[in-house]
């Protein structure tokens, strides 16, 4: 039995996100809004989610966007911006206590953030963006880079030699879906694996795979009835983190709210994401490839 939990277990580096390892031993949760709507709502988001996943040993970081450059409509809400959605940011990550992960859209963005965040974080759309990888990584901030729904897991290869090229290997891996289609995602299990056979720990996003691209003419859908199933599978994996988009009312959140996860709800995915995890990080570890080896 102890040959074989060696086995799921391939080496990584493990990523320091503010007093947080990912990749060190315990899920950490990345939750929040899509995008900062309110101040207060953002807050009780925050203080709430740090609630549940103390009670779940569970490392938090409050994630919410200050700007949401990719809208589908030039009349989408975007956020409150850059010079207010930091002020905000940083605010909270003092009210709440909690480390912070926000989106970086362009490179002259990454000085700013670094002031406030403990995460910068690359979209999917631009994880390839070869200016916008070096300007986050000169920060010397840890990134999240989201894998692109257009590419294959093992070409995350170049985005992550492209970080330590520019002298940054503190990078975390996310897995968000892959186009299958028109106006549709699927999560091809086998990405996680792969990615963290790069060296960096894992993260999936359980919300955004679970969203139709543009499915709502002028706007994206989302089925949220399947994240908990993904999230069950994710943890089984043996992920080292996860994240989530989360609103108190989902259906009027000003964007993304058809693949949220009401905050009323949150506890229970929590709750057996915890019970599987323990399994996991009892037993078995991470469900690398390396188990088929001579």
């Amino acid at each position: 039995m102890k040959m074989m939990a060696d086995c799921l277990k391939n080496s990584i580096n493990p990523v320091q996100v503010g007093d947080l390892t990912v990749g060190g031993g315990r899920l950490v949760i990345a939750a929040g809004p899509c995008a900062l709507e309110s101040y207060d709502g953002a807050l009780q988001i925050a203080i709430e989610m740090k609630k549940l996943c103390a009670e779940f040993n569970f490392g938090y970081i409050f994630k919410a966007s200050f700007d949401k450059a990719n809208r589908t409509s030039i009349h989408s809400f975007r956020g409150p911006g850059i010079d207010e959605g930091l002020e905000w940011l940083a605010s909270i990550g003092r009210e709440a206590g909690v480390p912070l992960v926000t989106d970086m859209h362009e490179p002259w963005q990454a000085t700013h953030l670094a002031q406030v965040v403990d995460l910068i974080q690359i979209p999917a759309f631009l994880c390839r963006q070869t200016d916008l990888l070096v300007a986050a990584s000169a920060t010397g901030k840890p990134i999240n880079i989201k894998k692109a729904q257009f590419m294959a897991p093992e070409d995350m290869k170049s985005v992550v030699g492209k970080c330590i090229e520019a002298g940054n290997d503190k990078v975390i891996l996310c897995e968000r879906g892959t186009v299958f289609g028109y106006h549709n995602l699927s999560v091809d299990f086998r990405s996680l694996p792969i990615m963290r056979e790069l060296g960096c720990p894992v993260m999936f996003d359980a919300t955004h795979s679970v969203q139709k691209p543009g499915g709502q003419g002028e706007r994206s859908g989302g089925d949220r009835s399947f994240i908990l199933p993904l999230i069950r599978a994710a943890v089984a994996m043996g992920i080292d983190a996860l994240f989530m988009e989360t609103h108190p009312d989902p259906g009027c959140a000003k964007c993304d709210g058809p693949n949220m996860v009401p905050l009323d709800k949150m506890r229970e995915v929590l709750r057996q994401a915890a019970a599987i995890d323990k399994v996991v990080r009892a037993d078995i570890g991470f469900a690398s490839l390396g188990w088929a080896e001579d």
